[in-house]
């Protein structure tokens, strides 16, 4: 009997010391995700010019808007707020009511280049002038 015992206890101290960083392992939590959020973190550039081949960016900023709203964009909670209000498409931005720009004729360009909501994006569009392109998108374009 006192073998018995003694194997017995031997057994289960020998399972315990070779099984148990096993289990510790297999009952460990799964990694966490990194975020919560599809990374939604945007390049913003503004040039005078016809088209982007053409024009030397004047101006850029950075723009994520998850988690929160963050980047060198001037004014980027209200940025992020428009473009998840258009879906984050940029031609369903609105222009400013009220806002009286000259036919002056001095185009700017701005493009957009980066992931929102975890999709590629790449955007370009040629505006009339500065104050244009300042009234469309109300936030978005301004800087």
């Amino acid at each position: 009997m006192r073998n018995t015992a003694r194997w017995a206890a031997t057994l289960g101290l020998t399972a315990t010391a070779v099984c148990g960083p096993l289990m510790g392992a297999a009952l460990a939590t799964p990694a966490a995700p990194a975020s919560l959020y599809a990374p939604s973190a945007l390049v913003l550039t503004a040039g005078h010019g016809e088209s982007a081949a053409t024009v030397t960016p004047e101006r850029a900023v950075t723009l994520t808007c998850a988690p929160k709203a963050s980047g060198t964009h001037p004014v980027a909670a209200d940025a992020c707020a428009e473009l998840r209000g258009a879906d984050g498409d940029f031609d369903a931005l609105k222009s400013k009511d009220g806002v009286l720009c000259t036919k002056q004729y001095d185009p700017v360009v701005v493009t957009v280049e980066g992931v929102w909501q975890g999709k590629r994006v790449s955007y370009e569009r040629t505006f009339g002038n500065e104050c244009v392109k300042n009234s469309y998108g109300a936030s978005v374009f301004a800087f």
